[in-house]
Parts: structure tokens; sequence; C-alpha cells
């Protein structure tokens, strides 16, 4: 669940503090001179800003003293890509992972979120930008599963690909050009199934950086599915095959 602060003070304690911030927004008609060293640490972090009108800081602080800047950051621990790893380790089970190129539906995170839970994912990585974060939207949509499954945010998700291909995992991607149905791949290894988002699918990098790439066969006039959807008929093919494995 995502809260907010309000007040630069608030804000850098934040930061000094290693929360994970979602973005900040800055009301517009604010002296930038005031918020430089603010602005230049975001920027060093990788963290959105955005210039707002103050009536939406009004709307979030709800009567709170915001001073023109209000950050949201998350109530939900974020893990690392190595704790999810050790996750299936511990476990003594094959790397079962989603990768999220840029999901920025809330609904749909939370959705996937759900499914992912059910069906035995042991962490799910999302990109620090452009990409919802842990919101209270996700948390609510996700029915609990919040709680239960681990979730990485990392700054570059085509390194991180490279990371996990590096630790022997296999990278499944979604295209709708892919001569391989879903239906026939082999999962019966240490996988990371990489999902783009709602409009433009997978990144043309991030897709070269998959090992093989399937498609979901489509008969309607439609062209794509909507992304928690597609990972949730990803996700049951994986959990079926690995099934029908015994693994």
């Amino acid at each position: 669940m995502a809260d907010w602060i309000f007040g630069k003070h608030a804000v850098l304690e934040a930061m000094s503090a290693g929360r994970d911030m979602e973005k900040v927004w800055f009301a517009e008609g604010l002296k930038k001179k005031s918020v430089e060293d603010l602005v230049l640490q975001l920027e060093e972090q990788k963290i959105p800003y955005h210039w707002v009108p103050r009536t939406k800081l009004d709307q979030v602080a709800e009567n709170q003293r915001h001073q023109g800047i209000a950050a949201q950051v998350s109530s939900y621990q974020y893990a690392s890509v190595e704790e999810i790893l050790a996750n299936a380790s511990d476990k003594g089970e094959q790397p079962f992972l989603l990768l999220l190129d840029g999901i920025v539906d809330p609904h749909n995170l939370g959705t996937v979120l759900r499914t992912a839970d059910a069906t035995g994912v042991h962490g799910v990585i999302i990109p620090k930008r452009r990409a919802v974060g842990l919101t209270a939207t996700v948390a609510k949509t996700s029915a609990g599963a919040i709680e239960y499954v681990p979730v990485a945010k990392v700054t570059n998700v085509n390194r991180t690909a490279e990371y996990l291909k590096e630790q022997g995992i296999w990278l499944v991607g979604t295209a709708g050009e892919a001569k391989q149905s879903y239906e026939t791949a082999d999962y019966d290894m240490p996988i990371a199934l990489v999902i783009g988002n709602e409009g433009q699918g997978i990144s043309q990098q991030l897709k070269k950086k998959c090992d093989f790439l399937v498609h979901l066969p489509m008969k309607g006039k439609i062209s794509s599915l909507n992304a928690s959807v597609a990972t949730g008929v990803l996700l049951y093919q994986v959990l079926q095959s690995r099934k029908t494995k015994g693994t």
C-alpha cells in the first residue's frame, strides 16, 4: 500500500532512511531554486518527479500542510532479486519468476500478483521507472497476495535480465510474431516469464535477450489479450507442465 508524506524535510528524511519511493510531486509555482538539492537527489536515485497543479497536492494531503511537495512511498518492503532466487532455493524448487516490462495499470499488477501466488511463482520483478509500484490499488486487487509474493524493483530490467541468465535462468518472452505456441514450449527449467506492458508489449532490447518467444493463439478480431489475462494463461501452463513432469 502506498502512503503520502509531505514537505521537503520529510521527503529528504525518507530518502535518507532508504524508504521505497514511487514518485514525488512539486506544486506548480513553487520556486525551483528552493528544491534544487531535492531534485538532484531524485535524479541521482532515478525517482520520478512531476510538476503538478497545487490542487492535486491539496487533494492527496487532505488538510495536511504539504508546502508544495508530496512523495508517494510504499508501505510494502520490496525484495531484492537475490532474495527471490534464495526463496526458490530454500524451497528446493527450480526458480519460477516473472519479469514485467513496464506494467502501468495497478489493477493488472494486482491481478498478476494474485495469480502468481496461486501458481507458485517465487517472485516478481518490476522496473522503477514507467511502471506501477506497490500502491493501495495494487494491494486491494491482489486480494492479499501482495503479502506473500516477493516483488523486486530494479533500475534496469535489461541488466537484470542479463543477471538472471548468468544465474542459469531461461527467459521466455511473449510476442505475437513468435512461431512457437505457448502450449508446446518446455518449461521444465529455471525460468523467468517476460511480460510486456499493456500497449507496446516487450521492448525490442529485452525481447532480444529472451532465450525463446511464445505466442498465445488468437481467433478473434482483437490482436492481443489484457496483460494480466495473458500472464495468467502462461502461469498456469507452466504450473501444469511442471506438475505433469513431477517437478
